[in-house]
């Protein structure tokens, strides 16, 4: 990592701690890290974090800064307020944002930035906290091919699957879609279990059976078999709430290219059905619980 003395992590929750985890005790370069939480900053001391006291903090120390943050909005703010990624950054550093946020959002920002010779990138996840955790993440890119291979390195970290998108913007737009076809096969699998067991059919032989056929998926053997069959729904895994956030950003890009997601804006319906149940902070596998009734 000889292009990089030190670098930056901005956002140490649920995922990007995990992921900040990882980078510390694989990339064989000084970590330094900024939440809003700084005890979650702190959870990462014993695998040599640095604590940062400011965004800029760790913009001044870093050649390159990584970021995972809830949306949109968190973006933004974190690179145009006051004392921010923008107003601190130098010509030669590179901005990653791991968030899943919007296309729009992440041209806007690699414009401004270019402006001072920095690249701005994306890269948002999939796969979830449990590769996360074991650094076996999907790693979508969008930016330069430049860029893809000066970072890829990083990102190497945290996942085993880093995927060049194309352009900036193009690695959101591919999470996205992730996530829209996921949540949808979420709900699939939710119908399928309350019909087959109300059927008489049992629900482990029913997901069991399915993961041995053409029904088979990642959804399937996870948020079906692992959460939802058991009826457990974390609220520390990835929220409906966040899930929303996603269709919404989703539905943005239907819109903006004259595609009628029918089916997308069902489960979005959905999604905010069981928010309004109160399920809004609990895994999205709970939409089961709206047919369980």
């Amino acid at each position: 990592m000889a292009d990089y003395k030190k670098i930056g992590f901005i956002g140490t929750g649920v995922m990007g701690g995990r992921m900040c985890r990882n980078l510390a005790t694989k990339i064989g370069v000084p970590v330094i890290a900024f939440d809003m939480d700084m005890d979650k900053v702190a959870a990462l001391d014993n695998v040599g974090v640095e604590a940062a006291p400011s965004v800029a903090a760790v913009v001044e120390a870093s050649d390159i800064v990584l970021m995972c943050l809830p949306g949109e909005p968190q973006v933004r703010a974190t690179c145009l307020q006051e004392g921010g990624l923008l107003e601190n950054a130098r010509k030669g550093q590179v901005f990653v944002d791991m968030t899943t946020a919007t296309a729009d959002v992440e041209r806007e920002m690699a414009k401004l930035f270019a402006e001072k010779g920095v690249d701005f990138v994306d890269a948002p996840v999939a796969k979830g906290v449990s590769s996360a955790e074991d650094g076996t993440l999907s790693i979508m890119f969008g930016g330069s091919e430049e860029a893809f291979r000066r970072v890829k390195p990083v990102l190497d970290t945290m996942g085993t699957d880093v995927t060049y998108c194309g352009g900036v913007g193009s690695g959101q737009v591919v999470k996205l879609m992730n996530n829209m076809v996921l949540v949808m096969n979420v709900q699939a699998l939710a119908e399928a279990l309350a019909i087959g067991t109300r059927s008489g059919v049992d629900g482990e032989v029913l997901f069991n059976t399915l993961s041995r056929g053409s029904g088979d998926s990642f959804a399937l053997r996870k948020h079906g078999m692992q959460y939802m069959m058991k009826g457990e729904y974390p609220d520390d895994v990835f929220p409906v709430t966040y899930s929303i956030k996603d269709m919404d950003y989703a539905m943005r890009l239907a819109d903006e290219t004259g595609v009628n997601a029918e089916s997308a804006r069902l489960v979005e319906k959905r999604l905010k059905e069981a928010e309004a149940e109160g399920y809004g902070k609990l895994y999205s596998p709970v939409l089961y619980k709206l047919l369980d009734k």
